[in-house]
């Protein structure tokens, strides 16, 4: 669930998961890294769209894949 992962997993993160963000985490709003750590402790909440998008990006492949190793 972030930028660090590349820009179309990002994009993917933020088109998927804005809405579980607000709903669920707007008190974090504008930190980001507050929102992230609020977004995973709520994973059980959040849209299967969403979902699906912060399992990917927990993948240690793709990580590595996003970072050019």
């Amino acid at each position: 669930f972030s930028a660090s992962t590349g820009p179309a997993l990002a994009s993917d993160a933020q088109q998927m998961c804005t809405g579980d963000a607000m709903r669920l985490c707007g008190h974090e709003i504008p930190n980001v890294q507050r929102i992230t750590a609020c977004m995973h402790k709520q994973r059980a909440n959040v849209s299967p769209g969403c979902r699906a998008v912060m399992d990917r990006d927990n993948n240690p492949r793709r990580r590595a894949a996003a970072a050019g190793e």
